[in-house]
């Protein structure tokens, strides 16, 4: 166990896992856009574009499948995927253009 750390370390840890196991929606995306496997500790995820994106599985609280989903996971190299779509940094962009009223690019 660890202090809590600041959102930058966070993210390091993260960028640097082999895979992740947690209960938080936030992290599934922190997760998916660090191309890192997620095995999420619920039945449900408000975050389904994590699942399509094939970096999420639901694992539920099963201590048995958790083990065999975190062992599947390690047991394949990591694949390279791409982001879901718009995950792509130029939200702020497409918003401008939107309250501007300019054509879409």
């Amino acid at each position: 166990m660890i202090d809590p750390l600041g959102y930058l370390d966070f993210l390091k840890l993260l960028s640097a896992a082999f895979v992740v196991l947690t209960d938080s929606g936030g992290i599934q995306e922190e997760t998916t856009i660090l191309n890192v496997p997620c095995l999420t500790l619920r039945e449900n995820t408000e975050r389904p574009v994590t699942l399509q994106a094939g970096t999420n599985q639901l694992v539920g609280a099963n201590p048995d499948r958790i083990l065999r989903s975190y062992r599947e996971v390690r047991a394949h190299s990591r694949p390279a995927l791409k982001p879901p779509p718009l995950w792509d940094g130029h939200s702020a962009e497409r918003i401008t253009r939107i309250i501007l009223g300019a054509p879409s690019g």
